[in-house]
């Protein structure tokens, strides 16, 4: 059993909160995290390497000199990839990275996540993370109040809150994921995981899943 500070706004203590993290994960496979997380990472490659092939390279087909006769070794076109200025012998062409795995192995491996920061106690309990205004100093105050700033930070809240992601989003290493949305790379990426504890109890409940697609 691991008792989590619970913190208001201001960075003060006002309760516990006691969670067993083999509630939320029985247990942790690592090569399963593992796994799932390189998936993510796969999905987020662009893979729009390209380079040109000789029939790409602009220019004349034109044999530069005959064949015998010369003294000089046989050539072909200055589209060669042979001489300067011509095309790649073994192009690279755009190419999707792009995987899936099974939904059931995503999932645990986004509750083994959540376990595994709890158990090493970095989540961050607020007691109430709502607010009325777009200010992203409240935020920044927020992270400073509870030792957070400067330290990468993922917030997790209940459901979608565009005041909180509005107001965050301009932090450098601040993420913000509805407790829906939340998956096994955005959890283990950061220093730190600020949720509410409404998102916690949602998380505790099994309502909390990962979205396949990083």
């Amino acid at each position: 059993m691991v008792s989590l500070p619970v913190y208001d706004k201001s960075g003060k203590e006002v309760g516990k909160y006691e969670i067993d993290p083999a509630e939320i994960a029985p247990k942790i496979n690592r090569q399963m995290l593992h796994d799932v997380v390189v998936m993510y990472q796969a999905n987020q490659r662009l893979g729009t390497h390209k380079t040109k092939t000789r029939g790409e390279v602009r220019g004349s087909t034109k044999k530069l000199y005959r064949q015998k006769g010369t003294g000089n070794a046989r050539v072909g076109s200055k589209k060669s990839g042979t001489r300067r200025g011509g095309g790649h012998i073994h192009a690279k062409h755009p190419l999707d990275y792009s995987y899936r795995m099974p939904k059931k192995m995503v999932k645990a491996a986004t509750r083994m996540a959540i376990a595994g920061k709890i158990a090493d106690r970095e989540v961050v309990v607020i007691d109430d993370l709502s607010f009325e205004a777009v200010k992203t100093r409240q935020i920044a105050g927020l992270l400073k109040a509870l030792s957070l700033d400067g330290k990468t930070a993922l917030i997790a809240t209940e459901k979608l809150d565009p005041v909180v992601y509005k107001s965050s989003r301009n932090i450098p290493g601040v993420e913000v994921l509805p407790a829906a949305d939340l998956n096994a790379l955005a959890v283990i990426r950061p220093d730190r995981v600020l949720v509410s504890r409404a998102a916690m109890d949602a998380i505790r409940a099994g309502r909390a899943t990962a979205a396949v697609e990083a």
